[in-house]
């Protein structure tokens, strides 16, 4: 049986009396312990216990918020407007994605790779709610920030063309699209399971932009590539490995792989299943 952890049992503090945004005082009265929270947070997305996951995140949000932690209320915002948007939240995931832009200047650098980060969850949020101009733009504010930063295959970057191609994909700008899912797949040429997701994508674009028809093709040697992917020696069958061939296997069925979708799925549950039954032994 897991241990609880006190936000399991506990309301959070009392906010009353707290300042206004932008009026609170400077000092902290105890950072949150972020580290221990994120781990927590990743047990609970592996176990697929979405409202754990939602019950922490949002007490140790109003943990941070009472202990003045901005850097940490940044951060769990972050995480929060991912989780939202996935669970397809669209006016809470906004509302987040909103709260992390006001508080980036007083928890990190404009120019920091934080602040990076925020844009691009920001834009995936509104690209995932059909928002794909607004989300361009936060791309835009992202890309030279983590193109100065970050190592050329950090996975960063390459998620990073991922989605601002799917937004130019979105725009009807094909070529720009393209270009750019090409660029994420060298960016993550040692990560198979996110190069499988991008092979998907450019299905959908040679899809949009050609027709079903006309690029049936183009898409099946792109599902082919996708599946060596998710097939490869050195992909790491863990949850988040588990979390892209459930995501992969509705792309799968969409073009017609059907057996391979249903087996995405059943492999899928079985590491969900297997994650489950080593954490209650915890």
């Amino acid at each position: 049986m897991g241990i609880l952890e006190k936000e399991d049992y506990l309301e959070p503090r009392c906010l009353l009396g707290m300042a206004p945004m932008g009026q609170e005082t400077e000092a902290v009265r105890e950072p949150i312990p972020l580290r221990r929270v994120l781990a927590k947070l990743d047990g609970y997305f592996d176990r697929r216990d979405y409202a754990g996951a939602d019950r922490h995140l949002r007490y140790w949000l109003d943990e941070a918020r009472a202990a003045g932690d901005r850097q940490g209320e940044f951060s769990l915002l972050n995480e929060r407007m991912g989780f939202l948007r996935k669970q397809g939240q669209r006016e809470e995931a906004f509302a987040c994605a909103e709260a992390a832009l006001l508080r980036l200047d007083a928890a990190t650098g404009a120019d920091s790779i934080a602040a990076g980060t925020c844009y691009v969850n920001c834009g995936t949020v509104y690209d995932n709610f059909d928002m794909p101009d607004k989300a361009l733009t936060m791309f835009e504010k992202a890309r030279p920030i983590y193109e100065a930063a970050l190592e050329p295959t950090d996975g960063r970057l390459g998620a990073l063309y991922n989605n601002m191609a799917l937004a130019l994909a979105a725009l009807g700008r094909f070529a720009e699209a393209n270009a750019l899912f090409y660029r994420a797949l060298d960016v993550m040429c040692r990560a198979p399971a996110d190069r499988a997701i991008t092979w998907l994508n450019l299905c959908d674009a040679a899809a949009a932009e050609k027709g079903a028809v006309e690029a049936e093709e183009e898409i099946q040697g792109y599902l082919e590539r996708a599946e060596e992917c998710l097939e490869a020696p050195d992909a790491v069958r863990d949850g988040y490995y588990a979390f892209v061939c459930a995501k992969c296997a509705p792309g799968f069925d969409h073009y017609g792989w059907f057996a391979y979708a249903a087996e995405l799925r059943e492999r899928s549950e079985s590491i969900y299943a297997g994650l489950g039954d080593r954490q209650s032994l915890l």
